[in-house]
């Protein structure tokens, strides 16, 4: 297996990490997306889907929190620390550094989530199901769950370990 470090031409060393980037992206991408379904399936009353596609402005804001979300995962990736010296394997799949973005992704989504459903039963004033009526209501709470989740993967991408 080849070491990754000084030995190693600097084109092979930017083709590698470009690698890593791109791996990450598509690996957090797949989160996002499977973050989406499972807030489906932890909040039945809100229809997200279904309502997001009936206005424009509200897929506009699907698109916007999904770019944030993109380049917060990105600028994770690009800036992630890495240990250069060891197999070219371990600097792209970094086993540590997947598990804690896995640990991450449950973690917040289960506390975020949690979070959510608490603040709606302490503020009975402001009842939450009530952006169910509107697209753009569900677009903004979509777009703000896209961001909260970009915030969480771009913390785990850059924690030191």
């Amino acid at each position: 297996m080849a070491e990754l470090g000084p030995a190693m031409p600097f084109y092979l060393l930017i083709l590698v990490w470009m690698a890593k980037v791109v791996f990450l992206a598509l690996l957090c991408s797949l989160l996002g997306w499977l973050g989406i379904r499972v807030m489906d399936a932890l909040t039945p009353r809100i229809h997200h889907r279904e309502r997001v596609g009936r206005e424009p402005i509200s897929i506009g804001l699907f698109i916007a929190g999904f770019f944030i979300f993109i380049g917060l995962v990105i600028h994770g990736a690009v800036t992630a620390p890495a240990a250069v010296g060891g197999p070219l394997l371990g600097y792209i799949f970094d086993i540590r550094r997947l598990g804690l973005i896995a640990v991450s992704f449950f973690i917040s989504l289960l506390l975020g989530l949690a979070l959510f459903n608490l603040i709606d039963r302490l503020t009975p004033k402001i009842p939450f199901i009530k952006i169910d009526e509107h697209p753009i209501a569900v677009g903004v709470f979509i777009f703000g769950y896209l961001v909260f989740f970009g915030l969480i993967i771009h913390a785990a991408l850059l924690t030191p370990l």
